[in-house]
C-alpha cells in the first residue's frame, strides 16, 4: 500500500496566514491541492509560490462541499488537512511519514493546540482533531460547517481502526481575537449553524456548535440553553462531552446562573473526577459566591489533579499557575499577605509570562513607598534582559503610580528601540512626577496636533507649568486646548487648571463621570508631588453636592498619599451623605487605627461587618486589632504589676517583652 501524501486545503483571503502553513509542511507532503472560495489578495499567488495545485470553487455555504472538491482533486494515499490559519510542527514531519506507513490503520485523531486571546496575552488549549485518514473516494466530508468525515469513513467501512497520534500536532491561530475579528467569524457561524440545525432540529452535535458559537458571541443565556439540550441523554463516551460540561459551567457562571454552573461541575467531576477545569471553575463560582472555604478546596483540588488527557481540551494553567494566582487572591482577602506573596511567586515561577500574578507581586511590594526594596525584589524574582520585559514592567509601575521605578523600566526598555507614542507619553508623565519638567517637555513638544493623543500630551504640558506655579503659561495653554473642542467636562477641569486660588467661581462646578476621573486624576498627581496644598486649592472649585458624591473616592486618595486627617474628613462625609457603607467604614478605621485609636477602630471595623458578614477581611483585621490591643494592655499591666504570677504566665504566653 502506498504512502503518497496530499494536503488538502481550502481558502479565502489567507494571504496574511498561508504561507507559514505552506512553509510548514514543505518536503512533509507529496502534493498540496488549495480550492480557492473567492480570495480578492494574493493568497492563491502565494499558493502558487510553494507549488501548490490551485482550483477556483464558488462558496456556495458549504463547508463539506468545498473540502470534497479538494479530495476530488487529490491523487495521494492519504489526504492531511489543514486551514490556513494553522501549521505544522516542525518536528511532526517525520512523523507522518511512520503514520502513514500503518496497514492498519484508516485515520488518526491528532494533537492540534489552539492559541487563544490577543498577540499581547496569549493562552494556548491542546484538543485532538481528525485530520489525516486513507483517501478512497467513497470518503467525503458531512456537514455544512465543523464539517465530519469521521462517522462517514465508519459507514463505508465499518472495519475502519482510528489510532490517535498526539506526536503529530497543529498549531492553530484562528482563535486569536484578531484573526475572529477580522473574518467576523461569529456571526458567519453563528448563520451557518442556525440554516443547519433548521434542516437537523435533533443534531446534538450541531447544538453544541451552536452553543458554543453563542457563548463567544456573549449570548450567555441562549448558550447555556443550547448546551444544556446538548447534553441531555448524551452517551458518557462521548469524545467532546469534557469540553461539553466545560462550556455550559461557562455558561451558566457568565449568565449568572451559579447554583445550576456547579451543579454541572459536580456532574461533571462524578464522570471525570480528575478533570482540573472543573475543580478549577467550581473555585471561581464559589469565590464569586463568597464561600471561600469550598473556593480554597477546588483550587486545591486543581493542583492535585494529574496530567490532563489531550481529550479533555484543558486550558492552560488550571492545575497550575492559573489555580495558584487564585490561592494567591483568596490569601490577601485573609489579610495574610505572606502567603498570597507565595502564591503569586509559585504562579509566575509555574508561567513567567502570566502578567496578573507579576501585577499582583508588584502590588504587595508597594512599590511606590519603598522602590528601592521593589526593585530588589523584582529583580531577584525576573529576568529584565529584553526590551519587552523591561517595558512590560515599566507598564505595570506606571498603572500602580510608581512613577521614579517605572521611569527606570520605561528607559532601559526603549534605549536604542523603536518606541511607541504611547510609552512615550508615559515617560513624560514618569519624568513630570519626578520634577524633570524640561526633559517633559522635550518629549510633550514631539506630539504634533492632529495625532491622536495631541490633546493628552498638550494636558501634560499644561501641568508641568501648573505644578511651577507659572499660571501664566497655564491660563495661555488652557486657550489653545480650548480651541481643539472639548467636552463639557473636561473643560470644566481646566477651567479649574486656569483659575487662580481665591478666585473660583460660585457656584462651584459640578463634574460629571468624565471630568471626576480626570480631575482625581489631577490630584493624584498633585498628591504624589507633596503639593498637597494644589490639590486642597483644586477642591475647592467644586460644588458641594460634587463633593458629597465623590467623597469616598477624594478620601481614598488622601488616606494612600499620607494624609489621614483630610481622608477622615471625606469619608465621615461620604457616610453623612450615603448612609453606611461597608468600605468607607473599613476605610475610616484603619485610619484611626494608624492614628492608635483603637476603641473608635474596632467600632468602625465592627459597623462594616454587620453590613458585611461575608467579608473575611473584617474578621481578619479585628482580629489583628484585638491582639494588638490585648498585647498593649498586658505591656501595661506588666509595667505596673511586674511580679504578678499570673500576668508573668500571659507575658511568657504572648511573647511580650517587659
Amino acid at each position: 500500500m502506498g504512502n503518497r501524501i496530499s494536503l488538502c486545503m481550502i481558502v479565502r483571503n489567507e494571504e496574511q496566514n498561508l504561507r507559514r502553513c505552506l512553509a510548514s509542511v514543505s518536503g512533509a507532503v507529496d502534493e498540496i491541492i488549495v480550492v480557492d472560495t473567492g480570495s480578492t489578495d494574493g493568497t492563491c499567488r502565494v499558493a502558487e509560490e510553494w507549488g501548490a495545485l490551485v482550483y477556483s470553487f464558488p462558496w456556495n455555504g458549504s463547508f463539506s462541499d468545498a473540502r470534497n472538491a479538494s479530495l476530488e482533486r487529490a491523487t495521494g494515499d492519504w489526504i492531511l488537512f489543514l486551514d490556513a490559519d494553522e501549521e505544522l510542527v516542525r518536528e511532526s514531519q517525520p512523523v507522518l511519514r511512520r503514520l502513514t506507513a500503518a496497514g492498519d490503520v484508516d485515520g488518526y485523531f491528532v494533537k492540534i493546540i489552539n492559541y487563544l486571546g490577543n498577540e499581547g496575552w496569549v493562552e494556548t488549549c491542546p484538543d485532538l482533531v481528525f485530520r489525516l485518514f486513507r483517501h478512497r473516494p467513497d470518503y467525503r466530508f458531512r456537514g455544512a460547517i465543523h464539517e465530519q468525515i469521521v462517522d462517514v469513513i465508519l459507514e463505508k467501512n465499518s472495519q475502519a481502526r482510528y489510532r490517535t497520534a498526539e506526536d503529530l500536532v497543529i498549531l492553530h491561530y484562528g482563535y486569536l481575537d484578531r484573526q475572529i475579528k477580522e473574518k467576523d467569524k461569529k456571526n458567519r457561524n453563528l448563520a451557518i449553524l442556525e440554516r443547519e440545525m433548521a434542516r437537523d432540529p435533533e443534531n446534538r452535535l450541531l447544538r453544541y456548535h451552536y452553543g458554543v458559537e453563542l457563548y463567544r458571541a456573549e449570548r450567555y443565556g441562549e448558550a447555556a440553553a443550547e448546551l444544556l439540550r446538548a447534553a441531555r441523554g448524551i452517551d458518557p463516551r462521548t469524545i467532546y462531552l469534557p469540553k461539553l460540561l466545560r462550556y455550559i459551567v461557562l455558561a451558566c457562571q457568565a449568565a449568572g446562573n451559579y447554583d445550576r454552573a456547579l451543579e454541572v461541575v459536580q456532574a461533571g467531576l462524578n464522570l471525570f473526577p480528575d478533570y482540573a477545569d472543573l475543580y478549577y471553575y467550581g473555585g471561581l463560582i464559589h469565590m464569586e459566591q463568597k464561600n471561600y472555604g469550598r473556593a480554597f478546596e477546588h483550587f486545591q483540588q486543581a493542583l492535585a489533579m494529574p496530567e490532563q488527557p489531550v481529550s479533555y481540551a484543558p486550558f492552560a494553567g488550571t492545575r497550575g499557575f492559573r489555580s495558584l494566582y487564585q490561592l494567591g487572591r483568596l490569601a490577601e482577602l485573609f489579610l495574610n499577605l505572606e502567603e498570597a506573596m507565595g502564591y503569586y511567586v509559585q504562579s509566575l515561577r509555574d508561567n513567567p509570562r502570566f502578567t496578573p500574578a507579576l501585577e499582583s507581586i508588584t502590588r504587595l511590594l508597594q512599590p511606590r513607598e519603598d522602590p528601592a526594596y521593589a526593585r530588589q525584589c523584582l529583580e531577584q524574582l525576573c529576568d529584565f534582559c529584553t526590551p519587552g520585559a523591561n517595558l512590560l514592567m515599566g507598564r505595570i509601575l506606571f498603572q500602580q503610580c510608581a512613577f521614579g521605578l517605572a521611569l527606570e523600566y520605561l528607559e532601559r526598555g526603549t534605549a536604542g528601540q523603536e518606541t511607541s507614542p504611547e510609552v512615550m507619553l508615559w515617560k513624560a508623565i514618569c519624568l513630570i512626577q519626578q520634577r524633570r519638567y524640561l526633559e517633559a517637555l522635550h518629549i510633550i513638544d514631539g506630539f504634533k496636533p492632529g495625532h491622536r493623543l495631541y490633546p493628552l500630551a498638550r494636558l501634560n504640558k499644561i501641568l508641568c507649568f501648573w505644578f511651577q506655579g507659572n499660571r501664566r503659561r497655564v491660563r495661555s495653554l488652557v486657550d489653545e486646548l480650548f480651541s481643539l473642542g472639548l467636552t463639557t467636562d473636561t473643560g470644566a477641569v481646566l477651567a479649574l487648571l486656569k483659575d487662580t486660588p481665591g478666585r473660583r467661581r460660585k457656584p462651584g462646578l459640578d463634574l460629571g463621570e468624565e471630568g471626576m476621573s480626570l480631575l482625581l486624576d489631577i490630584l493624584m498627581r498633585a498628591l504624589d508631588l507633596g503639593e498637597k496644598e494644589r490639590a486642597v486649592s483644586l477642591l475647592s472649585g467644586l460644588s458641594r453636592e460634587c463633593l458629597h458624591r465623590n467623597a469616598r473616592a477624594i478620601g481614598q486618595l488622601f488616606s494612600r498619599y499620607g494624609h489621614p486627617a483630610e481622608a477622615a474628613q471625606y469619608f465621615q462625609m461620604h457616610l453623612a451623605e450615603k448612609g453606611e457603607c461597608a468600605a468607607t467604614l473599613y476605610a475610616l478605621g484603619e485610619i484611626r487605627e494608624g492614628q492608635g485609636d483603637f476603641l473608635e477602630a474596632a467600632g468602625l471595623y465592627r459597623r462594616a461587618l454587620a453590613l458585611e458578614p461575608a467579608e473575611p477581611r473584617h474578621y481578619a483585621r479585628l482580629a489583628e486589632l484585638y491582639e494588638k490591643m490585648r498585647r498593649e494592655i498586658l505591656q501595661e499591666a506588666l509595667d505596673r504589676y511586674p511580679d504578678v504570677p499570673v500576668l508573668k504566665r500571659l507575658r511568657q504566653e504572648t511573647g511580650v517583652e517587659r
